[in-house]
């Protein structure tokens, strides 16, 4: 059948580079670069440890670039529970290179609103191999692992983006799954080519940490630690009161205070790493800039957080976007705002530099696995292998272009806050929507009246439940600001809420005390607040929380006021 098309491709790199020179399939660089060296699978289990991991199968299997071909097979019972709920684990058997049989593997669908697909589709598939397991004898594992990813790439048509920055954030210490690729059939239907990454598990940990009983957290879907995040593994209670604790150390008003609690449990260092380097690969979908992404394991060994990164799929989008901006999640929004932390920061990029400027290294890495994927997309179809080839041509003007970006913005000096008037106010425009319901209505419009005004409407939609808001983001001096703006509701019903019910003001993460429900006139809303710190960003947030109605908030009247210091009492 398919496997009859194609040449066998468990095949070391070195194997498939003989075959290249003999000029088989063309021509082959003058040299092969190689992975990027990573500190946590190359030189210690842990980054912080003395003593060297010993290596294994899993090892072997990651560096030889294998392209495994997996045949996937469902039974008819187990695919209608898979289709009655598709997170939920059945059991599978694997044929490998139609040769190795793996008997009751765990099987469930995987990704998020992107990537996700369902089973008769091109579906993303989370593998465990001793999910059924019955006692240690019957364990079973593929190339030493107990857990790994089929990812679908339907976002990443270069197949790459997960491999190089999985090498990149390794290199630099920071615990991520390693990266090959594999040709997957399922019930005789073949899916083509798809990413193979290792999973989070047990020992996963073990590769990077001397204690891997500390706890994982899966950071879910847009979700920051604010949220009690889904726990994947660990000892100790289930009580989130490491999560709780950072979280409350990253919102202590005092920053004489905040900074020590944040270093008692965050491994600040590894974190300024992994922030720059999400920066620097323009992870957009990740958690510093969209928390999202990531797991965070705490270390018995330290009790501090590490952040690891996930999700690695859309990457160097945006060869022009910031490694500058102040992050908005709460904890590298905590960190940055700490003066001497942003400046390790700074220093930070630059070491990083050299990994992405200039450009060859990375593009090295694309030019020696291209060779080993082409072939297998030749056989599934020439029109796949002519859009391969333009993908990766792309992938390479992106890399080329980001690095000339980077190579810019490390020296450039870090963002001023913006000048306010003689009257110390400052108009506020270009804000943008956000929401936690589906259907909420957010609209620039004109609303008749004396005078005539132009307001950002939002409108509570048919399911009865808006949580949704108008934000703009602005970084602020030490000093205490005044917020206004005036705003209109008709028939708000308010949903109660931590940080405020009905239509308000406020700054991210803070309470506001006013509320506008029912149908009211033009009112004027203020909201004070003080920034402590040298520098801070801050997100202004102008929402509605309500069952029903509607709010309007009007344009020209969004406002904020520097105020004079207050004298002493």
């Amino acid at each position: 059948m398919h496997g009859t098309l194609l040449m066998k491709t468990q095949i070391s790199l070195t194997a498939l580079f003989v075959v290249l020179l003999t000029g088989t399939i063309g021509c082959a660089p003058s040299s092969t670069p190689k992975p990027l060296k990573a500190v946590s699978d190359q030189e210690a289990s842990d980054t912080s440890s003395k003593t060297a991991r010993p290596r294994d199968e899993s090892d072997e299997y990651f560096e030889s670039g294998a392209v495994s071909e997996l045949k996937i097979e469902i039974p008819d019972g187990e695919m209608k529970q898979l289709r009655e709920n598709n997170k939920a684990y059945v059991r599978c058997t694997i044929r490998e290179n139609d040769e190795v049989v793996f008997k009751s593997v765990g099987i469930k669908l995987k990704g998020a609103a992107g990537s996700f697909r369902e089973i008769d589709d091109r579906p993303a598939l989370t593998l465990n191999m001793d999910k059924f397991a019955k006692g240690k004898s019957k364990k079973q594992s593929f190339h030493g692992l107990d857990k790994f990813h089929l990812n679908n790439s339907v976002q990443d048509e270069s197949y790459l983006n997960e491999l190089l920055c999985s090498e990149l954030f390794r290199s630099t210490g920071i615990a991520t799954p390693r990266v090959t690729h594999a040709r997957v059939w399922l019930n005789d239907r073949d899916l083509g080519l798809y990413v193979l990454k290792e999973g989070f598990d047990k020992k996963f940990l073990k590769r990077h940490f001397t204690d891997s009983t500390g706890i994982l957290y899966d950071g879910g879907f847009l979700q920051d630690i604010d949220v009690d995040l889904e726990k994947d593994s660990g000892d100790g209670d289930d009580d989130r009161s490491d999560l709780h604790a950072l979280k409350a150390a990253c919102e202590e008003p005092d920053p004489e205070k905040r900074w020590p609690l944040i270093e008692e449990r965050l491994d600040v260092d590894k974190f300024l790493s992994f922030v720059a380097l999400e920066m620097m690969t323009h992870h957009w979908d990740g958690y510093s800039i969209n928390k999202n992404n990531y797991r965070i394991y705490f270390d018995p060994t330290t009790h501090k957080a590490n952040f690891l990164p996930h999700g690695m799929d859309q990457m160097f989008g945006d060869p022009n976007a910031s490694v500058l901006d102040h992050p908005g999640t709460i904890v590298a929004a905590a960190v940055m705002q700490n003066p001497v932390w942003r400046a390790k920061y700074r220093d930070r990029l630059r070491e990083l530099l050299p990994k992405f400027s200039p450009a060859d290294t990375l593009i090295g890495r694309v030019d020696a696995i291209q060779p080993r994927l082409r072939p297998l997309l030749e056989a599934i179809s020439a029109e796949q292998a002519q859009g391969y080839d333009d993908r990766i041509r792309e992938l390479k003007e992106r890399l080329v272009a980001r690095a000339e970006n980077l190579k810019e913005q490390v020296d450039h000096p870090d963002p001023s806050p913006p000048e306010f008037d003689e009257n110390n106010i400052m108009q506020l425009a270009d804000w943008y929507g956000a929401s936690e319901c589906d259907d909420a209505m957010h609209e620039e419009v004109d609303v008749a009246g004396e005078p005539p005004r132009k307001a950002y409407l939002i409108k509570c939609g048919p399911s009865g439940r808006c949580i949704a808001s108008w934000r703009r983001k602005v970084l602020l001096a030490k000093g205490r600001y005044e917020f206004s703006v005036d705003a209109k509701t008709a028939d708000v019903e308010a949903i109660e809420d931590d940080r405020g019910p009905a239509a308000g003001i406020r700054i991210s993460g803070a309470t506001r005390g006013d509320k506008l429900e029912g149908s009211t006139d033009w009112t004027p809303l203020k909201f004070e607040f003080d920034i402590l710190e040298d520098v801070r960003e801050v997100e202004l947030v102008a929402e509605l929380k309500s069952t029903k109605g509607q709010v309007w908030f009007d344009r020209e009247s969004l406002k904020l006021k520097r105020l004079m210091p207050r004298q002493p009492e």
